[in-house]
């Protein structure tokens, strides 16, 4: 359900790209070193736009460097480490254990079940350190297994449920802004999972899979789903532009208002 919260490069100057390369590289160094090397091929682009959110609310002292990693071993890449990327590198080893397990209970996928395995190790030492986030993410995963096994009919109900879960994994720690933060990942959360309903829809279509869209029986409408996104990501900018951002902003606006229509709809590819 990831791959959507991400820059539209084209769009970045070089030091934003430097800038977004040294967090992603960041957030890939801690899940090795907080979780294993095998780990870190979970590591997804979307968990830099949650670290440099939280790194521009906070502003935390950050320390940082460069060098080569077993997966890029020839160049050095500079890389960026504070509080919030290591919360980043525990929240997408999470989320990723739950996608490979609901990998392997949709799809049969040994690919899921072997990484979800090589995952649950490290999950459990994540849920000891974020009972309320992996507990929520555990929750709303099993809601949305319900709601798919009766083909709910409503994409709001599947779409709010996803909401919650990325509402609490945005809110770090529970102060002022944790209400902000909620709004937000609701919004945003919602988007997602609508999204990747619209790209899926074909697909869903042709194995006989569960998709809200398919679920309400109208057909194909891309251009009133459509709609659906431009109101979900409205109210997502909305709180975004509520909080007092400034470190990283332009980065932060790229992904928000350029880098998730880039690319929706380079997934959806003819349909939009």
């Amino acid at each position: 359900m990831f791959g959507f919260v991400t820059a539209n490069m084209q769009e970045l100057t070089q030091e934003q790209k430097a800038r977004y390369g040294a967090v992603y590289c960041g957030i890939c160094k801690r899940i090795r070193s907080q979780s294993s090397q095998l780990a870190r091929m979970s590591l997804s682009y979307d968990m830099t736009f949650l670290a440099l959110l939280l790194m521009s609310l906070y502003e935390p002292e950050e320390t940082g460097g460069d060098r080569a990693c077993l997966l890029h071993p020839i160049k050095k890449s500079p890389w960026i480490d504070n509080e919030y990327i290591r919360y980043s590198a525990d929240m997408n080893v999470a989320l990723a254990y739950y996608s490979c397990l609901d990998d392997w209970k949709d799809d049969h996928s040994l690919s899921g079940r072997a990484m979800a395995s090589i995952l649950k190790p490290h999950f459990t030492k994540i849920q000891e350190r974020y009972p309320r986030q992996c507990g929520t993410i555990c929750r709303c995963i099993d809601e949305l297994a319900a709601l798919e096994k009766e083909n709910c009919s409503n994409p709001d109900l599947p779409a709010a449920c996803f909401g919650q879960l990325m509402a609490e994994i945005l809110v770090c720690k529970e102060d002022f802004w944790a209400g902000h933060l909620r709004e937000l990942g609701m919004a945003l959360g919602r988007f997602i999972y609508l999204a990747d309903a619209m790209v899926d829809y074909g697909s869903d279509q042709r194995k006989h899979k569960y998709n809200p869209f398919l679920a309400m029986g109208t057909g194909e409408d891309w251009q009133r789903w459509e709609e659906y996104l431009i109101l979900t990501l409205g109210k997502t900018t909305e709180s975004f532009e509520k909080l007092p951002l400034v470190q990283d902003k332009p980065l932060l606006d790229n992904i928000l208002y350029s880098g998730v229509w880039t690319n929706f709809r380079k997934e959806a590819g003819g349909n939009t």
